[in-house]
């Protein structure tokens, strides 16, 4: 399975992006999805996932900010963010796993990231 992750970009502070990851040569369905944040200088973190039955789950630095869904028939997931603040500014990853926990190691593909950066 590749994934694609798009929809990165500058954004002013209480802004919004919409990050995509979309699979190809295989079934997204069959997956659980994360996204995983890294800044300069700190550690990879997770900020959302969803199950495949689509239970989703959040960080409590993002909830109420951010909304992870996914369109099985797209093969692909989606991030919503909004009211954006600076200290969102990262990398953003995609990864694929049978199970979805809050360690990266959990998932099993990743994607290239795609960054966002949230201007004060």
């Amino acid at each position: 399975v590749q994934l694609q992750a798009s929809g990165g970009g500058v954004v002013q502070a209480g802004g919004s992006l919409r990050l995509s990851c979309e699979a190809s040569g295989g079934t997204l369905s069959r997956y659980g999805m994360g996204w995983f944040r890294q800044a300069p200088g700190k550690e990879r973190e997770f900020v959302s996932a969803i199950t495949r039955s689509g239970r989703t789950y959040y960080a409590d630095s993002v909830k109420g900010r951010f909304t992870i869904s996914r369109d099985n028939a797209k093969n692909t997931v989606y991030l919503q963010m909004n009211s954006l603040k600076p200290e969102d500014t990262a990398v953003y990853s995609c990864g694929a796993g049978l199970s979805v926990t809050f360690y990266p190691i959990t998932y099993t593909y990743w994607g290239q990231g795609t960054q966002v950066t949230v201007s004060s």
